[in-house]
């Protein structure tokens, strides 16, 4: 069993394993349920299964990435120290290359932006990659302090990988303050949402595209959103990263999705208005699994927009949401919010809330809530589990 599991980590660190790193970790768990007692764990009795509640490490490494994770890549047809170098890099890359960019550099992508708009595109099949994890390294940083960066890397084809990388924005605060008395102001003459808006916003990483992988990354600083997912961006997987300080007041997203479809797994969120949020259009949809949100936040923590919100006429939030194994530290805000009917079903379980009333971390701004399944669930600091 060790030498399978260490089989298919060699094959991820390659760039890319030949299975989504879902599938294979799946594969991992139940080969070794069953393996533990000699027997594949399907044929073995329920009773017999280790339930587990909440959010831990897995067999990649730690939650949020970093020194012991496991896909770490070391081998690069590229290699980059300058801001030049890497903006030429992207603009030969084909699919089936890395780049790296080397340990301890900063690129600093402000001037660029504001004096050029400039965006790093990732073509498709590409994989843009850094050293975070490496004992004793400090992996590259790529910044943007220009509040217009929409967004500082694009992946602009399918099954790009972003991983490994410092990527931080030029916004870390809520602004509340002068933001409400800017839109008050105005919002009679143009409305409140055109002027959140309006005020310049940046993201991190962005696609429309299949098949992104963002993993081990350390983002923040996005004024709207860390990774945003835009329509046409399916089978997206979002992992291991430590994404946090993403807060603009109205905005301040860690994943949001639009038209989207994704996997978002073994994360820690921190200090973001929402760690995942999505507009509810048809489309949209997302798996949130095995993710650890601390209790730093000025929103609910998982969201999924209704039709009341796009004011398109419709109550559709959305397409299906599964919402399992994660840990909600915050006791101030609700972990999820659902703004109106999806079009399939929300299923919401194994997870532990630290919040003591399910009413209150749990939230439908619609009824009846026939749409949700929601089973053993563990709640406030006893962990209670509520059938």
């Amino acid at each position: 069993m060790t030498s399978w599991v260490n089989t298919m980590a060699k094959r991820c660190d390659r760039g890319r394993s030949a299975w989504p790193c879902g599938a294979w970790l799946a594969a991992v768990c139940v080969c070794a349920a069953g393996l533990a007692n000699g027997e594949p764990a399907a044929t073995r009795p329920a009773a017999e299964q280790v339930e587990r509640f909440g959010a831990t490490d897995d067999v990649l490494g730690p939650l949020g990435g970093g020194e012991g994770y496991r896909r770490l890549v070391t081998d690069a047809h590229v290699r980059v120290r300058t801001e030049q170098q890497l903006i030429d890099a992207l603009s030969k890359a084909e699919a089936g290359q890395v780049i790296y960019v080397e340990d301890g550099i900063e690129l600093d992508f402000s001037a660029w932006v504001l004096g050029e708009k400039l965006v790093l595109e990732v073509p498709g099949g590409v994989t843009l990659a850094g050293g975070r994890g490496k004992p004793g390294v400090e992996p590259a940083l790529l910044c943007s302090d220009a509040f217009a960066t929409r967004p500082l890397i694009r992946a602009m084809g399918p099954k790009v990988r972003i991983t490994g990388l410092r990527v931080r924005g030029p916004d870390t605060k809520i602004r509340h303050e002068p933001l409400h008395r800017w839109i008050v102001e105005d919002e009679k003459r143009v409305g409140k949402r055109e002027r959140y808006y309006a005020f310049p916003t940046s993201d991190g990483i962005s696609s429309a595209h299949p098949g992104l992988e963002v993993d081990n990354c350390e983002i923040w600083g996005w004024g709207h959103g860390a990774v945003s997912l835009g329509k046409g961006a399916i089978d997206a997987h979002i992992h291991h990263n430590y994404i946090h300080h993403n807060q603009r007041a109205a905005l301040g997203y860690g994943v949001v999705l639009n038209q989207a479809v994704a996997l978002i797994e073994s994360n820690i969120f921190d200090y973001n208005r929402h760690a995942i949020a999505a507009t509810g259009r048809p489309g949209t949809s997302y798996e949130a699994a095995n993710n650890l949100v601390r209790e730093n936040a000025n929103g609910h923590l998982f969201d999924m927009h209704g039709g009341r919100d796009r004011k398109d006429g419709t109550d559709i939030a959305g397409d299906w949401m599964k919402i399992r194994h994660n840990t909600f530290q915050a006791t101030h805000v609700p972990a999820f919010v659902i703004r109106g009917r999806p079009r399939e079903k929300v299923e919401i379980h194994h997870n532990w809330f630290y919040m003591e009333a399910q009413a209150k971390a749990i939230i439908s701004r619609v009824s009846p809530t026939d749409f949700l399944e929601m089973r053993r669930n563990q709640f406030g600091p006893e962990r209670k589990v509520s059938e």
